[in-house]
């Protein structure tokens, strides 16, 4: 039973570009669970406090940003569109300078902090999906089912680039390899919930496998 809530929880942690926002809202989708993106919530922040021009080093106002953020993710055809002061920010806060902000402001504890309970508050009937670095580790530590999506730094660099690609932006292959190295270190060795598969987490690599195989996979497990 999970302490933080009574409903069915399924975590799914990882680093960058595993694919875990794709296949959170297939699993979403699925089981007719809720579905939350913790990493919204971080870019979100890092968005937010840019536009308020609060400096990445000042906590107090990060964490006062983070307590007061006017966010709504409302469902879309295909997706959900995340509202921020009621403007569409779906996908600037998919930007590679937002996407590295949030990175930055995911390692400020009062942050995390501010935005705990926050997360735990999807919880509710008849289940919730959750997406992020320390679901399983941190915010849902009783959740029935957890998973840790990970694939190869080149993998996950090579997706980003063809996302990038087909929007019309002009990447570098060799740039956003060292881009996700340098988050995975960020994310791996920050003093508040450092990225790492929970202990009781199925641990999928998802570099040889296409999304298709690792939703099958993952709602095998959950069936067993």
């Amino acid at each position: 039973m999970c302490s933080e809530s009574s409903a069915t929880v399924v975590t799914i942690d990882g680093p960058s570009g595993a694919g875990k926002g794709t296949l959170s809202q297939l699993l979403a989708q699925r089981l007719g669970y809720r579905l939350l993106d913790s990493g919204a919530l971080y870019r979100l922040v890092a968005l937010a406090s840019m536009n308020k021009g609060i400096a990445a080093d000042d906590e107090a106002a990060l964490s006062s940003c983070a307590s007061t953020l006017d966010v709504e993710f409302a469902p879309a055809d295909g997706g959900v569109t995340v509202l921020l002061e009621g403007v569409d920010v779906t996908m600037a806060i998919r930007q590679e300078h937002v996407s590295m902000r949030a990175s930055e402001v995911a390692a400020v504890e009062l942050v995390r902090a501010a935005l705990l309970q926050r997360q735990r508050d999807f919880a509710v009937a008849p289940g919730l999906v959750a997406d992020g670095r320390d679901m399983g580790t941190t915010v849902f530590t009783g959740a029935q089912y957890k998973f840790y999506l990970t694939a190869s730094a080149e993998a996950r660099a090579q997706r980003r680039y063809q996302q990038l690609c087909e929007r019309g932006e002009s990447v570098d292959l060799a740039v956003l390899i060292e881009d996700i190295q340098a988050r995975d270190e960020r994310d791996q060795s920050r003093a508040t919930s450092p990225l790492r598969p929970a202990s009781d987490a199925h641990v999928v690599d998802s570099t040889n496998m296409t999304i298709e195989q690792v939703l099958e996979q993952m709602l095998a497990t959950i069936d067993a």
